[in-house]
Protein backbone atom coordinates (compact mmCIF):
# COMPACT_ATOMS: atom_id res chain seq x y z
CA UNK A 1 0.00 0.00 0.00
CA UNK A 2 1.24 3.46 -1.30
CA UNK A 3 0.79 6.59 1.01
CA UNK A 4 0.72 9.75 -1.84
CA UNK A 5 2.15 13.06 0.29
CA UNK A 6 0.51 16.13 -0.60
CA UNK A 7 2.59 18.49 -2.40
CA UNK A 8 3.66 21.82 -0.66
CA UNK A 9 0.85 23.76 -2.48
CA UNK A 10 -1.50 21.38 -1.14
CA UNK A 11 -0.38 20.67 1.96
CA UNK A 12 -0.55 24.52 2.69
CA UNK A 13 -3.98 24.82 1.72
CA UNK A 14 -5.75 27.66 -0.61
CA UNK A 15 -4.15 30.75 -1.27
CA UNK A 16 -5.06 33.87 0.85
CA UNK A 17 -7.69 35.59 -0.49
CA UNK A 18 -5.56 38.09 -3.40
CA UNK A 19 -2.71 37.14 -2.72
CA UNK A 20 -0.38 36.25 -5.58
CA UNK A 21 1.98 32.57 -5.52
CA UNK A 22 4.95 32.95 -3.17
CA UNK A 23 7.31 32.77 -5.82
CA UNK A 24 5.44 36.35 -6.77
CA UNK A 25 5.40 38.03 -4.02
CA UNK A 26 9.15 39.69 -3.74
CA UNK A 27 11.56 39.88 -1.20
CA UNK A 28 13.09 40.55 1.67
CA UNK A 29 15.18 43.71 1.95
CA UNK A 30 17.65 44.18 4.59
CA UNK A 31 18.21 47.26 5.45
CA UNK A 32 22.04 48.35 5.41
CA UNK A 33 22.27 49.85 8.63
CA UNK A 34 20.99 46.43 10.07
CA UNK A 35 23.69 44.28 8.35
CA UNK A 36 25.83 47.14 9.31
CA UNK A 37 24.58 46.53 13.13
CA UNK A 38 25.15 42.55 12.74
CA UNK A 39 28.65 43.16 11.31
CA UNK A 40 29.80 44.93 14.33
CA UNK A 41 28.33 42.70 16.77
CA UNK A 42 30.10 39.53 14.47
CA UNK A 43 33.12 42.34 14.22
CA UNK A 44 32.98 42.67 18.84
CA UNK A 45 32.70 38.44 19.01
CA UNK A 46 35.43 37.56 16.18
CA UNK A 47 37.65 40.56 18.18
CA UNK A 48 37.58 39.27 21.45
CA UNK A 49 38.06 35.30 20.72
CA UNK A 50 41.02 36.42 17.96
CA UNK A 51 42.48 39.32 19.74
CA UNK A 52 41.66 38.66 23.15
CA UNK A 53 40.34 42.19 23.58
CA UNK A 54 37.08 41.86 25.89
CA UNK A 55 33.97 42.69 24.12
CA UNK A 56 33.80 46.22 25.46
CA UNK A 57 30.44 47.72 24.35
CA UNK A 58 30.88 51.29 23.74
CA UNK A 59 34.39 52.32 25.14
CA UNK A 60 37.34 53.19 23.00
CA UNK A 61 38.27 49.59 21.72
CA UNK A 62 34.83 48.67 20.04
CA UNK A 63 34.55 47.67 16.49
CA UNK A 64 32.57 49.60 13.79
CA UNK A 65 30.89 48.58 10.68
CA UNK A 66 29.47 49.79 7.89
CA UNK A 67 27.65 47.83 5.13
CA UNK A 68 26.68 48.09 1.33
CA UNK A 69 24.10 45.92 0.80
CA UNK A 70 23.71 45.40 -3.12
CA UNK A 71 21.28 42.90 -5.72
CA UNK A 72 21.29 39.65 -2.47
CA UNK A 73 25.45 40.52 -1.77
CA UNK A 74 26.92 42.92 0.80
CA UNK A 75 30.24 44.37 1.11
CA UNK A 76 31.68 45.65 4.72
CA UNK A 77 33.98 47.80 6.09
CA UNK A 78 35.28 47.14 9.54
CA UNK A 79 37.32 49.41 12.01
CA UNK A 80 38.30 47.93 15.06
CA UNK A 81 41.60 47.80 17.52
CA UNK A 82 44.36 45.12 17.72
CA UNK A 83 46.41 44.39 21.01
CA UNK A 84 49.92 44.79 20.17
CA UNK A 85 51.82 42.54 20.01
CA UNK A 86 49.96 40.00 17.71
CA UNK A 87 50.43 38.38 14.38
CA UNK A 88 48.01 40.73 12.77
CA UNK A 89 47.61 39.62 9.29
CA UNK A 90 46.67 36.12 10.90
CA UNK A 91 44.25 37.69 12.90
CA UNK A 92 42.92 39.89 10.49
CA UNK A 93 42.22 37.11 8.12
CA UNK A 94 40.41 34.99 10.76
CA UNK A 95 38.43 38.70 11.90
CA UNK A 96 37.72 39.01 8.25
CA UNK A 97 36.18 34.93 7.80
CA UNK A 98 34.32 35.02 11.00
CA UNK A 99 32.10 37.95 10.43
CA UNK A 100 31.68 36.99 6.63
CA UNK A 101 30.29 33.88 7.81
CA UNK A 102 28.44 34.88 10.78
CA UNK A 103 26.80 37.58 8.48
CA UNK A 104 26.00 35.19 5.61
CA UNK A 105 24.46 33.08 7.90
CA UNK A 106 22.27 35.59 9.69
CA UNK A 107 21.10 37.98 6.52
CA UNK A 108 21.01 35.09 4.00
CA UNK A 109 23.66 37.08 1.84
CA UNK A 110 26.53 36.55 0.07
CA UNK A 111 29.69 38.31 1.70
CA UNK A 112 31.61 39.67 -1.28
CA UNK A 113 34.13 41.92 0.46
CA UNK A 114 35.21 42.48 4.17
CA UNK A 115 37.68 45.58 4.43
CA UNK A 116 38.82 45.63 7.99
CA UNK A 117 40.58 48.81 9.07
CA UNK A 118 43.10 48.48 12.32
CA UNK A 119 42.62 52.00 13.72
CA UNK A 120 45.24 51.25 16.36
CA UNK A 121 47.18 48.83 18.04
CA UNK A 122 46.34 48.67 22.14
CA UNK A 123 48.93 47.26 24.62
CA UNK A 124 48.80 46.29 27.93
CA UNK A 125 49.13 49.35 29.61
CA UNK A 126 46.86 51.33 27.00
CA UNK A 127 43.87 49.21 28.86
CA UNK A 128 44.81 50.09 32.51
CA UNK A 129 45.34 53.85 32.02
CA UNK A 130 42.97 56.69 32.37
CA UNK A 131 43.26 60.06 30.14
CA UNK A 132 46.07 61.85 31.17
CA UNK A 133 45.49 65.53 31.33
Amino acid sequence: MKTRLPSPSEASGPPAAGLPPPAERGATVIPDRVVARIAKQAARTAQSRRAAIPPDRGGPTAPSASAAVHTGSVRLHLALDLPYPTDIPHVCERIQQDVAERVAQLTGLRVGEVLLTVRRLVTAADGSRGRVR
